[in-house]
């Protein structure tokens, strides 16, 4: 059975760290910036991580 490829359009949107987890970058942080707050704008600078059943099958995606 040959080997299986990454998704590569998930590879392009999450991470795996050292430690194994997903990591991912918050939506609605690109364009129309000017009306949010500085507060919303500065928690989506900070990536987010993904939990439970998800995490398994992005795992998956990424061959990891």
């Amino acid at each position: 059975m040959p080997k299986m490829k990454t998704h590569k359009g998930t590879a392009k949107r999450v991470r795996i760290t050292k430690t194994g987890k997903v990591m991912r970058e918050r939506a609605f942080g690109n364009h129309i910036l000017a009306k949010k707050s500085k507060a919303r704008k500065r928690n989506m600078k900070t990536a987010a991580t993904i939990r439970g059943k998800i995490k398994k099958n992005v795992k998956t995606a990424l061959g990891a």
